[in-house]
């Protein structure tokens, strides 16, 4: 289900209901034909995920002759077992949790229960129902000749595909990633979960078990938890979501134990143990107590990824790689001045909006000997439990290693009248600037993913808190919160001296 050329055996959409077989039919139909290739082409692009969508069907809308190869299914993780499916559980799970909740605001629904054969039905049914977005069709009907099948470089400017030599000017790897595991005993013997198999289950782990306290484990530990598992999380480290605002991931740490999610961080893992379907997680506290034990019906594994450049034929291109892939300029260019690479393959930012961006900079730069940076990218994330936490630009001691004279303002929703009324206040919109110039923003409330896109204009467009300040918000919304960040900074603005100055004017003009 991820857009590869890899040797690995990809995973399977099952079950083959309806609404996977719309989907098949979509992203690799059966009878697809492949076609002839050309005697070269200005563009060959490796993988069929968002990079690779995005620099096959941009390129070839500027005219250019273009070819893409996708071993799989197109649309890569985002589409098939990411972005797409995750979201759409986390809707449902929501919207159990939010029931549950419901007596706070007056309102009783009785007991709550949650559907998981429907859950998962409906979640099938809209990722179907996007698909044609990444179609076989959309990218034929673009102009793309699209291969399927596996992919290797045998030069510097030949690529061989489902048995044909394509011959190219510029080429793209955009082969994205795959989940990795930890290097823990007896793991590799056990038929644990990852983000490409959680999405088959068709019925609810009574006990689930997640190793890896990031984003994705957090997510879909919590969406769990709202559907009725018991679930028990692990990580080494001493919280959730490490690479956040610290208040940030204790916000989301809260959360997670209120709603009866058992944490075990700042853990070692010894061993997991599979006894007949039981499977077991053994661990030692960084106290250096004993060994305890924690049993389980399955098990999600969210605890790394890995480029996808196995069986690519790199070596024979000329294209260096490191264990975290492939090596890239700032212009994403190889080794092998004539491939460039997008996504996954070779970014830090693993998101699919990242792997959009880079590709566009990758069309700019190959097929018109631009010079765009791929280090000018302003990209925000959000991981979205409940609350979501949503971040852009630096963070407070980032951006004083850096050299800025870093300030920060935090707006605790408790302060913003529409998270008052909606008995939604346990987040914050905190900001990090430069004499009011937008260096970075950390966002934690119920839709964080959407307000964040306000700082990153701010910060794409080099405007300032001031320029919050005086930006109109509708009231009550959310979104009052950045404008309140704005508010603060203009009264710092309001010295001493300054005030003086302004008492001595009123006292003139009375």
């Amino acid at each position: 289900m991820r857009a590869t050329t890899g040797t690995d055996a990809a995973p399977k959409l099952v079950p083959l209901d309806q609404a996977n077989r719309a989907l098949l039919d979509a992203v690799h139909p059966a009878d697809w034909v492949n076609p002839q290739s050309a005697a070269v082409y200005d563009l060959v692009v490796v993988g069929g995920g968002t990079a690779g969508l995005v620099s096959a069907m941009g390129a070839a809308g500027l005219g250019a002759r273009v070819a893409l190869v996708e071993r799989h299914l197109l649309g890569g993780d985002c589409l098939n077992v990411g972005c797409v499916p995750s979201k759409a559980l986390i809707r449902s799970a929501r919207a159990a949790a939010d029931a549950r909740r419901a007596s706070r605001l007056g309102v009783n629904v009785g007991s709550v229960e949650p559907d998981f054969a429907a859950i998962m039905q409906r979640m099938r049914e809209r990722r179907a129902g996007i698909s044609p977005n990444d179609s076989a069709q959309r990218v034929q009907a673009a102009g793309v000749d699209l291969f399927f099948g596996d992919a290797a470089f045998t030069s510097g400017r030949t690529l061989e595909a489902a048995g044909q030599a394509l011959r190219f000017n510029r080429a793209v790897i955009a082969t994205g990633g795959r989940p990795t595991a930890p290097p823990i005993p007896g793991l590799a013997d056990v038929n644990y979960l990852t983000n490409e198999t959680l999405f088959s289950l068709t019925e609810l782990p009574r006990r689930l078990l997640v190793i890896g306290g990031g984003p994705i484990g957090c997510e879909l530990a919590q969406a769990f938890a709202h559907f009725g598992s018991e679930v028990t999380l692990f990580d080494q480290a001493p919280h959730v979501l490490p690479r956040e605002d610290p208040d940030a991931a204790a916000v989301v740490q809260r959360r997670l134990v209120e709603e009866g999610i058992t944490l075990e961080l700042g853990v070692t893992l010894i061993e997991v143990i599979d006894e007949s379907g039981q499977i077991r997680v053994r661990f030692q506290r960084p106290n250096g107590a004993g060994v305890e034990e924690v049993v389980g019906d399955r098990l999600l594994v969210s605890a790394g990824r890995a480029p996808n450049i196995d069986g690519l034929g790199l070596e024979a291109a000329g294209v260096s790689v490191s264990k975290r892939g492939v090596i890239v300029n700032d212009q994403l260019r190889t080794s092998n001045r004539r491939i460039y690479a997008a996504g996954d393959v070779c970014s830090a930012f693993q998101f699919t909006h990242a792997a959009d961006a880079m590709a566009r900079v990758v069309i700019q730069n190959a097929l018109f000997y631009g010079r765009r940076r791929a280090s000018a990218l302003v990209i925000p994330w959000c991981t979205y439990t409940d609350p979501e936490v949503a971040h852009v630009g630096m963070y407070e001691q980032e951006a004083r290693q850096r050299g800025h004279d870093a300030q920060t303002i935090t707006v605790e929703l408790t302060d913003v009248d529409r998270a008052v009324v909606d008995d939604d206040t346990d987040g914050f919109v905190r900001v990090h600037h430069e004499r009011g110039r937008l260096l970075g923003c950390t966002i934690v409330a119920s839709h964080a993913g959407d307000l964040i896109g306000e700082a990153t204009l701010a910060l794409t467009h080099h405007h300032t808190l001031s320029d919050l300040s005086s930006t109109i918000h509708p009231y009550p919304t959310h979104a009052e919160a950045l404008r309140k960040v704005g508010d603060q900074y203009r009264r710092t603005l309001l010295s001493p001296r300054v005030r003086a100055l302004m008492e001595r004017y009123f006292r003139w003009t009375r």
